[in-house]
């Protein structure tokens, strides 16, 4: 984007207006979900002939959007009943709304460009108050700016905005913050701000693990790179206690797909066990090869019951199959792996697992299970970008109708360099396994949990999985008494500390998560549990 062919004006043309509608809906529909989608895409503000637009324009492409509205009654007027009470002494006071700016053209010269000619519109018409209801995800930038907040949140679900007033008078102010945050660069400012990550993933990665990955990369059929993908599918077998695997460029989707298609080609019922998110997934990913399955679902965060699992297994045929997840993330429960194992010791069945939060986190041991899932990132403390697939049997058939990408027995036939392949990945991960102590890993992350889990029992949260079953690596926690779970958490992100919220299966039920696959020092989860209590 170069700033000297923006230009900042009074949307004044049918083509404008049309271009506001649509850039209204992408931001207030698919991003903020404040209002239900439509199929035609577009998103006319009830307000909308009433409404004052200024846009800024990269040639023909508006990019940016506000809109001044003076007509009583505001839209904060349904939200805020007695708005008035609320506002300082004023004569004629304005609401600015629907700011929004195309995610690649979201830095501070858009958003100074608009304010600047929105304050320039206050003398025209006499404004002598501006209200806007702020994003909480954006709070910092805006009483940063000099706006002050006023009553309460309003909105609803995960569009939550906080009212907010400036007097124009405080241009100068406002523009000249604006103008010294330009010049910070705010494209990279993002990057350069010190936040925690409390993610499941991606995960902080070391200084040996970065340099790995910042080497020129080197082709994928040079002799350096069969020895490092060597070294590296060594490693993650010899951690896992597994026989063999396949570490393909892809996502863990990627990696289940083609275990969902080796399953698929046992031309036999199975079982998928579901208690979250991810089961639902495994079960979504079998459903898309026409395979008969039966499921054994409880409630998301219960353990399976053994006698329930003991009696579901017996009805599966022989020559089928069951597929689970080892650690459900969504809720941070471990599903039972050497349970099963013994449960079909005398069965002619395949069992394949989803172990890719669990593998690095906890102790993993594959051995008697045919097909297993993993990834670069989470507990391997990689780079994202590489799925691993574990397989007991060295000698799995190709299948010609299947995509070559998808099958298993192409990437052992070609000796797991079937396609183009990434030196710096392999490289990454390679270093991230020869650095690592992983017992030490595990034993620090179980200290890290036992001492959250003592902290957080008299904040206003529970925790949704406890006891032998609940994995260290990720805490569920459930509002309690306090603001809800997007609030929580676009708070802790003002202080520095990103977690889990933002997923359609955390906001449906209200949750947030804590992951400690990045092992956060003490005094981090101090100062967290310390936040969680207020």
């Amino acid at each position: 984007m170069n700033v000297t062919d923006l230009q900042c004006k009074i949307a004044d043309s049918p083509d404008e207006i049309a271009q506001i509608h649509r850039l209204n809906y992408r931001t207030f529909v698919e991003e903020i979900h404040q209002h239900p989608p439509n199929p035609e895409k577009i998103l006319v503000d009830k307000f909308h002939h009433e409404n004052a637009y200024l846009v800024v324009k990269d040639n023909a492409r508006v990019v940016g959007m506000f809109a001044m509205r003076d007509k009583r009654p505001f839209s904060l007027d349904a939200k805020l009943p007695d708005l008035d009470r609320y506002l300082p002494k004023c004569e004629r006071p304005v609401e600015a709304r629907l700011l929004a700016v195309e995610p690649e053209y979201r830095s501070r010269p858009i958003l100074r460009m608009l304010m600047d000619n929105a304050f320039e519109q206050a003398p025209l018409h006499g404004w002598d108050l501006v209200l806007i209801s702020g994003t909480l995800r954006q709070l910092t930038l805006y009483r940063h700016l000099g706006f002050e907040p006023f009553g309460p949140v309003v909105g609803t679900g995960d569009a939550l905005f906080q009212p907010m007033f400036v007097r124009p008078k405080r241009v100068g102010t406002v523009l000249s913050t604006l103008g010294t945050l330009d010049k910070k660069d705010d494209s990279t400012s993002a990057l350069r701000r010190k936040n925690i990550s409390l993610l499941p993933g991606p995960v902080t990665v070391s200084p040996r693990v970065l340099a790995a990955m910042s080497v020129q990369p080197f082709s994928h059929r040079s002799a350096l790179f069969y020895d490092m993908l060597d070294e590296a599918r060594r490693g993650v077998c010899r951690l896992a206690n597994a026989a063999h695997c396949q570490i393909i460029p892809g996502s863990g989707t990627l990696a289940n797909d083609i275990v969902s298609l080796q399953l698929s080609r046992l031309r036999t019922p199975g079982l998928v066990l579901i208690n979250g998110e991810f089961g639902q997934r495994l079960a979504r990913q079998i459903e898309r090869t026409s395979t008969p399955f039966s499921t054994l679902e409880v409630e998301w965060g219960r353990e399976i019951p053994l006698p329930a699992l003991r009696d579901a297994i017996q009805a599966v045929p022989d020559g089928g199959w069951i597929w689970w997840v080892h650690h459900e993330t969504s809720t941070g429960i471990i599903n039972p792996l050497s349970e099963i194992i013994e449960f079909t010791a005398k069965r002619r069945l395949t069992l394949a697992v989803d172990a890719i939060s669990s593998i690095g986190n906890i102790p993993v041991d594959l051995h008697g299970i045919d097909f297993a899932t993993a990834v670069s990132g989470k507990g391997l403390c990689g780079y994202p970008g590489l799925g691993i697939v574990f397989h007991k049997n060295p000698n799995i058939p190709q299948y010609p109708d299947i995509p070559s990408y998808l099958d298993l027995g192409y990437w052992i036939k070609q000796d797991g360099v079937s396609f183009t392949h990434s030196s710096n990945l392999i490289a990454a991960i390679t270093a991230s396994l020869a650095e690592k102590d992983f017992p030490a890993r595990y034993k620090i992350i179980a200290q890290r949990d036992a001492w959250l889990r003592a902290s957080l029992k008299d904040s206003r949260f529970d925790i949704l999985t406890n006891g032998a079953n609940a994995c260290p690596a990720v805490l569920t926690l459930i509002p309690r008494t306090c603001p809800d779970a997007w609030q929580t958490g676009v708070a802790l992100e003002e202080a520095g500390f990103v977690l889990s919220y933002r997923s359609n299966y955390l906001r449906e039920r209200n949750w947030l998560q804590i992951s400690l696959m990045s092992i956060p020092s003490e005094e981090t989860l101090a100062s967290l549990a310390a936040l969680l209590k207020k």
